[in-house]
């Protein structure tokens, strides 16, 4: 790993993680639950209305979201790298 120099650069560090794979998680979750939502309407044979129309707006911005982050996130790790 990166050579920190002290415990609370170690202790950002970790949480930098922790909040990076938590906000995948919570990301992959909705998608999930909003596939899981679609599927269920076409199961039930529901019209094609907010149950699917929702998901298919929302997933491409929680995608955008995510790749922010990450990109973000990514950026940080980097700059901390060269310092």
């Amino acid at each position: 790993m990166e050579n920190l120099r002290s415990p609370s650069d170690q202790l950002i560090r970790k949480l930098q993680w922790i909040w990076m794979i938590g906000f995948i998680v919570l990301v992959l979750g909705i998608i999930s639950w909003f596939i899981h939502l679609m599927r269920t309407a076409l199961w039930l044979g529901d019209v094609p209305s907010a149950a699917i129309g929702i998901p298919l707006v929302a997933i491409p911005i929680f995608l955008a979201l995510a790749s922010v982050v990450f990109y973000v996130f990514w950026g940080l790790a980097i700059r901390g790298r060269d310092r």
